[in-house]
């Protein structure tokens, strides 16, 4: 926690400082690492303790870094002498029972199994497993687009008092309406693709994905590698069909700004 403190406050940083140019602002977040961790503290603590659903999970780790976001967010704009509130929501986000995402599991999540773990598992938990990367099993799951975003009128209205609002975390929790009620799938929602829609319907003059490189490159780690300031809407769909963009890392981004736009 301590290391993602010290991340947050670079982060953060940069939030205050977009803030500082007028802008008002919403903020999304991943939750990869922490869902994984969530998962394995369940594993580990079984029998004594029952399986934690993954719409649980994310609602926790939603809860988790939202509050580290919004207290280190607090203490720089509190440094910085600028009244200012954060609030962060727990976001339900709205997917189709019926979407093919729920027959075709894809987003692997959790830990690494050893192949006889894997079929125990399988067996024992009726969980879809594949084998990722060469370096072991893990459980995939129904990565569904997301259609709407239950809490999206509340976000409007911090925003319209003035709060920065951190929401839809971890691309929010998904859930299905069934006969006018809201029941949470095990699923885990694309958080660009949560980002485009809550940029789009809030009607966002701008989107920014923060990474860990300076620039969007094509050719990435080749010696012919060429950092891009600036592209097209058909220059990056290009280059999405061509394959520079790989869908493990900066594909989904590229995807959501096109959507976006």
């Amino acid at each position: 926690f301590a290391d993602q403190q010290r991340n947050a406050r670079v982060t953060c940083e940069g939030i205050a400082d977009v803030l500082a140019a007028g802008y008002r602002v919403v903020l999304t977040h991943g939750n990869g690492p922490q869902v994984g961790n969530a998962l394995l503290r369940s594993e580990l603590s079984q029998p004594e303790l029952p399986p934690v659903r993954l719409d649980e999970c994310d609602a926790e780790t939603q809860g988790e870094i939202g509050y580290l976001l919004q207290q280190t967010l607090d203490n720089v704009l509190a440094e910085r002498r600028w009244n200012v509130s954060v609030v962060s929501m727990v976001t339900q986000v709205v997917v189709d029972p019926c979407d093919p995402a729920f027959r075709n599991p894809t987003k692997p999540i959790g830990p690494f199994y050893a192949f006889e773990e894997a079929l125990d598992r399988k067996r024992k938990m009726n969980w879809e497993m594949i084998e990722d990367s060469g370096r072991g099993w893990r459980r995939v799951v129904a990565s569904p687009r997301p259609l709407e975003i239950v809490e999206l009128d509340a976000v409007r209205a911090c925003l319209g008092a003035g709060a920065v609002v951190i929401a839809a975390g971890g691309g929010g929790i998904p859930v299905v309406r069934r006969a006018g009620r809201l029941e949470g799938v095990e699923a885990v929602i694309d958080k660009d693709r949560v980002s485009a829609l809550l940029a789009r319907n809030l009607h966002a003059k701008l989107i920014v994905f923060s990474t860990c490189v300076d620039r969007v490159a094509v050719r990435f780690g080749r010696p012919d590698q060429r950092p891009l300031a600036q592209m097209s809407w058909h220059e990056a769909q290009g280059h999405l069909r061509e394959g520079e963009f790989p869908s493990g890392s900066m594909g989904p981004k590229i995807e959501a700004a096109l959507e976006f736009l």
